[in-house]
């Protein structure tokens, strides 16, 4: 086309500034629309919070709203620049279900996000146990679950990994028993070894009560004759009380005698001739 043609104030007043202000108002349908997709988000939000709702659940589905709004706000923006939008829904139909043939893992992550909300199995700030992964929930999106590990590495699980095995939740229940086993020697005193282990448990205020603590004979192994150790604490205290258990009880059995002995076996060397 030659130059001096697109200075034609005909084909300047008959295509150029419409279409130009077509692309304006569609680019500010897009960007205001966006814009407002956030805000009503971000309100719808603040109200579900109000409600008493379960912050998953929020979040669950402020993701999902969003992705409405924003496909709403996308169909606008093209309907100005005259694309006609009902073929074009037509299209995304069929679109739709040939990518959601292609992308069938992706549809069962988002079923299985939609199961964790609905039965909750836990909730944001849990400490579960799932998909081989142990961690804190931060978060349940469309597709996936946000977990937080203990040394704070942020893993992105797939929703249907978490919902199709076992699920542990550590936090459910407000108290949890911790099992120890202390192997000691053959030639030590028993009763003196569980005298030392309760006198452990005694020395904790963290230990609960009720249930109360037990400590019981538990097997005559091959090295050692184990001892059930099986006190209840609070579930915030659980590890640390573990770990200063395990540290108190073998200074203590060393203090007193008692040995932890290692696995062994006795050979003996005949002399053939």
């Amino acid at each position: 086309m030659d130059p001096k043609q697109l200075l034609d104030p005909e084909l300047i007043n008959t295509y150029i500034i419409p279409w130009g202000i077509r692309l304006v108002l569609a680019l500010a349908i897009f960007v205001i629309g966006r814009w407002l997709a956030k805000t009503l988000v971000r309100i719808a939000r603040r109200l579900m919070g109000k409600a008493g709702l379960d912050a998953m659940l929020v979040s669950f589905l402020g993701h999902i709203l969003y992705t409405v709004l924003l496909l709403v706000v996308i169909i606008a923006a093209l309907d100005q620049l005259g694309v006609q939008t009902t073929s074009l829904i037509a299209v995304f139909g069929a679109a739709g279900l040939a990518i959601g043939l292609a992308l069938k893992d992706s549809l069962s992550n988002f079923s299985s996000g939609v199961m964790l909300i609905i039965f909750r199995p836990f909730k944001v700030g849990d400490a579960i146990e799932a998909a081989g992964i142990t961690g804190v929930v931060e978060e349940v999106r469309i597709f996936n679950t946000i977990l937080r590990t203990g040394d704070n590495r942020e893993i992105i699980v797939p929703n249907s990994h978490i919902y199709a095995g076992p699920i542990t939740n550590l936090s459910a229940r407000p108290t949890r028993r911790i099992d120890l086993v202390f192997g000691i020697g053959y030639e030590d005193d028993i009763r003196k070894a569980k005298q030392l282990i309760e006198a452990a448990f005694a020395a904790d205020e963290r230990i609960l009560k009720d249930p109360s603590p037990s400590v019981s004979l538990a097997e005559l192994a091959d090295s050692s004759v184990n001892i059930n150790a099986r006190p209840w604490v609070n579930s915030g205290d659980y590890w640390a009380v573990r770990a200063d258990l395990m540290e108190r009880i073998k200074l203590s059995f060393d203090e007193n005698g008692i040995s932890i002995p290692y696995p062994q076996r006795d050979v003996h060397v005949h002399n053939a001739s």
